[in-house]
């Protein structure tokens, strides 16, 4: 077996760090690498091994003198060198939610990913969606237990039902205990002997569910909704996954989003333009009716307050922007075009190619 890294290296702490220091550091790194928060994954309970032997090694005042002056020898990241249980230690830190090593590893189900299509106003204002999710879920003809009906799994005869094989030897820091999945069952701490014929054992069968979602208000295109336990059933009653929810959100026609607010260009007719009016707009509320004044002008902006899309979890909205495009005719009547020309007469202004009148420059705004 390969030697373990420096024990210090290990937990991420100075050799100097203080007991304190060194507990916050096992808390944080067992919590990321526990065997029930990755899946079994194997660099991850390697990882977890070189962690709880860092811990158990540097929190004993003893322990961790000999270490520092005699080294490392004999330390490999497959040893538990425990005078109790790890579970009893993750009991005390994280409560008993986290003490599963002690017993039967229940490998929790695989999360689930799908893509969700929203409309504009589905993601602006959310609401109820029901969706077909294919998923790995509890056999009905075992009630998940993986047994034949009539029979019920049995306790492993290898590890008396504990999940687990201790193994004890000598090192230079006295009495080693190793700990390790049963290879017979898996570390269920159970056996079958006459799997049930629907799911084969697994206690899992594979189903299309209808599954009723909730979308929240606010949300955007490429956001990711998790939907907690409503991923693949764990194998023999073990807790189930998550489901993760990848949204697309189509397209408005006229709407242009901008975080929870709402843009759009307003076209104005050049007579309204130029003598006013009263113009009534389609918002995602309904009608809304705006104001021109005499003279409004390519650019102008209204706002129309809380016409735009809830803000995803907080309250309130955004606004509706609306930017003025003045609507000239490219053709026009031989009516319209004489009052356009009657009109330039009467503010004595120059048309035509041929009349070329003095441009007028000013600022930019």
């Amino acid at each position: 077996m390969a030697q373990t890294r420096d024990l210090y290296e290990v937990l991420g702490v100075a050799r100097d760090a203080s007991q304190e220091e060194i507990k916050k550091a096992f808390r944080r790194l067992a919590r990321q690498y526990h065997p029930d928060v990755n899946g079994g994954d194997p660099e991850a309970e390697h990882r977890f091994k070189e962690i709880n032997l860092a811990y158990e090694t540097l929190s004993d005042p003893e322990k961790r003198r000999r270490y520092d002056t005699f080294g490392g020898e004999g330390f490999t990241p497959d040893m538990f060198s425990f005078m109790g249980d790890i579970g009893d230690i993750f009991e005390a830190f994280f409560g008993q939610g986290f003490a599963g090593t002690r017993g039967r590893r229940r490998t929790r189900g695989s999360d689930l990913r799908m893509p969700v299509s929203l409309t504009f106003e589905e993601a602006a204002f959310g609401g109820a969606r029901d969706l077909e999710v294919e998923r790995l879920a509890r056999c009905e003809t075992c009630a998940g237990t993986g047994a034949a009906p009539g029979t019920s799994p049995s306790r492993c005869p290898r590890c008396s039902g504990a999940g687990q094989i201790q193994d004890v030897r000598q090192s230079v820091f006295g009495t080693v205990m190793t700990t390790r999945a049963c290879d017979r069952c898996g570390g269920t701490g159970e056996v079958i002997a006459s799997p049930c014929e629907a799911c084969r054992g697994d206690g899992r069968v594979r189903r299309t569910d209808l599954v009723t979602v909730e979308v929240p208000a606010g949300v955007e295109d490429g956001m990711e909704l998790r939907v907690e336990g409503r991923g693949a059933d764990g194998p023999r009653g073990a807790p189930p996954g998550d489901l993760y929810l990848a949204l697309a959100v189509e397209p408005h026609p006229v709407f242009e989003r901008r975080g929870a607010d709402l843009a759009a260009a307003l076209e104005v007719p050049l007579t309204q333009a130029v003598l006013g009016a009263e113009v009534a707009v389609e918002t995602l509320d309904g009608v809304e009716r705006i104001r021109i004044e005499p003279g409004t002008g390519t650019g102008t902006t209204f706002r129309i307050a809380g016409a735009g899309v809830p803000r995803l979890g907080r309250r309130g909205r955004g606004d509706l922007f609306l930017q003025v495009e003045v609507d000239i005719p490219d053709k026009l009547s031989k009516d319209e075009r004489k009052l356009v020309e009657q009109l330039a007469e009467v503010r004595g202004e120059r048309t035509g190619k041929k009349t070329p009148d003095q441009g007028r420059l000013r600022p930019l705004r």
